[in-house]
């Protein structure tokens, strides 16, 4: 502890310990004197008494030094002063008699009378004027020095309290401690005052302390209702403003004060990878894969495909999963899901889902690209069929199983679309510059002199089939021919008499004339009967 503050904390705690002993009124200090009335009936020695008990001495009178009458203001009463005078038989003590509305009157009485109080005059060591404060504060001066509070004076003595406040605030700007002719602003060394602080003071860090529930003041004194308390994260304090803050994933409720989660997979939409959702956390989001997708590397990849496959087997071929098939299948060209023999000859054994009351070339097969389907032995395959019979080259047509080939005639290469011929140009530069010199267009190969070759799906079974029905069709034509002109032959046509000829007419006929006809050939029936 400093020699300073070692003077200081005694200074202090002598006055602190004087406010326990008889209170006066107030006091007036000036310079480096100050001047106390004390309301306590005593006789004139015990008043000289008390204030030499004090460090002081009863005020005394000269033409140079006078009573102020303010330090009287709003007291009535005698009260003795320091000078006392023999007379025969008796001592008499001078006084002073204050009355409100009246000015002080000097007055002598007998020392052993008991009057209303007395004043003390003290001497100061290193008092400190008035602190000066910003416009608009008011300072409160609070002080017990030898047992008197100071008011309104020109110097104060040390341990006096100076608070600049400001009216219609609650709270005040600044306090000081006047010690050694200088004011130290709170908070000042936590052993003397607590340092000034209103709850207690940190010694370690030299602040003022707060309880639960408040927070220090910018005045760094006072401990005021934590506006901040009811802010559910953080908040943002400004000089005579706080704003309550959320945390990341939150934002601001209505009243201000409370934080709500954001749905940012509403407002923001985050998870925008192929097969990726996004699901709202407390504070937060995440992005998860969809159902049939799995995360792989930090992004969802589909394996849908996977619980599909026919031989329940999957690959993943440049970041996509496909069907794996067995050894002997390859992956269909209908069905990504599917698998369908390899076949490396001209017939091979379809693919059959079987179903009991089908014929054979019912069921529902399947063959590999390029093959059909075909009932051998009542059993279907899948047999390759030839598609250069249907000239899709331009040039030269090689068949193969499953598929065919197109090749060009010499000075020629094939097109990027795989069938058409165009002209090598590449063989026709002379190094001159000039453009190739190209060969003559070659006409396109004419159609085999040998008959068109029958679709791949008719066999010779067939063939003999229709053969043999045509022959049963020719014959049973030629048997009816021949007995129709048997039967026409034998026709007689009679000879055409004029006579015999009845000539009809056609008239329309109503039901009058339907009835006289019926009546007419009644008649002559009977007519010839008869």
């Amino acid at each position: 502890m400093t020699s300073t503050t070692h003077a200081l904390l005694i200074c202090v705690t002598f006055l602190c310990g004087m406010e326990e002993t008889v209170l006066s009124q107030h006091g007036l200090c000036a310079g480096n004197q100050c001047v106390a009335i004390f309301q306590e009936p005593k006789i004139f020695s015990e008043a000289q008494t008390k204030c030499k008990s004090s460090d002081g001495k009863l005020f005394e009178t000269n033409s140079d030094s006078q009573v102020p009458e303010r330090l009287f203001s709003g007291i009535n009463g005698n009260f003795w002063l320091g000078t006392a005078k023999k007379s025969a038989g008796s001592q008499s003590c001078f006084s002073v008699y204050a009355l409100v509305g009246h000015n002080l009157t000097s007055q002598q009485k007998p020392c052993e009378k008991k009057l209303d109080g007395y004043v003390c005059q003290y001497q100061l060591e290193e008092p400190c004027r008035r602190l000066e404060v910003d416009e608009g504060a008011l300072v409160r001066y609070n002080t017990s020095h030898q047992g008197f509070e100071v008011k309104d004076s020109e110097t104060f003595p040390q341990g006096t309290m100076a608070v600049a406040e400001r009216a219609g605030v609650k709270y005040p700007d600044t306090k000081h401690l006047c010690f050694s002719k200088t004011w130290l602003r709170a908070p000042w060394n936590c052993e003397v005052m607590q340092g000034g602080c209103e709850h207690g003071c940190n010694s370690t860090t030299g602040s003022c302390n707060c309880p639960t529930g408040e927070t220090l003041h910018p005045n760094n004194i006072t401990c005021t209702e934590d506006p901040c308390k009811e802010c559910q994260h953080t908040c943002q304090r400004g000089v005579d403003t706080h704003v309550c803050k959320c945390n990341t994933g939150y934002k601001l409720a209505k009243d201000g004060k409370r934080c709500v989660d954001i749905n940012e997979c509403k407002e923001k939409s985050p998870c925008t990878g192929e097969g990726e959702e996004c699901v709202n956390t407390e504070g937060g989001f995440q992005c998860n894969c969809k159902d049939d997708y799995v995360k792989e590397d930090g992004v969802c990849v589909n394996v849908s495909i996977c619980s599909k496959c026919e031989h329940m087997d999957c690959e993943k071929l440049n970041g996509i999963y496909q069907c794996k098939c067995r050894e002997g299948f390859r992956v269909a060209a209908w069905d990504p899901t599917k698998c369908e023999i390899i076949c490396t000859k001209q017939d091979c054994l379809a693919k059959c889902n079987y179903e009991a009351d089908k014929e054979p070339m019912d069921q529902v097969c399947y063959c590999p690209e390029g093959y059909i389907k075909d009932l051998q032995n009542n059993t279907v395959y899948c047999t390759d069929i030839d598609e250069c019979d249907t000239y899709p080259c331009q040039h030269t047509c090689e068949n193969v199983f499953g598929s065919f080939s197109c090749s060009c005639n010499e000075y020629y290469e094939l097109d990027s679309n795989g069938h058409d011929c165009v002209p090598r140009t590449t063989d026709y530069y002379d190094g001159s510059g000039s453009p190739p010199t190209l060969p003559p267009e070659q006409p396109t190969p004419p159609a085999s002199p040998q008959p068109a070759i029958l679709p791949p799906y008719i066999k010779t079974g067939s063939i003999l089939g229709i053969t043999l029905f045509m022959s049963l069709c020719a014959v049973l034509v030629c048997f009816v021919v021949r007995n129709m002109f048997k039967r026409c032959s034998k026709l007689e046509l009679p000879s055409i008499k004029g006579a015999d000829i009845d000539i009809f007419y056609l008239q329309q006929v109503t039901t009058e004339t339907y009835k006289r006809l019926s009546i007419d050939k009644q008649f002559k029936t009977d007519s010839q009967r008869l």
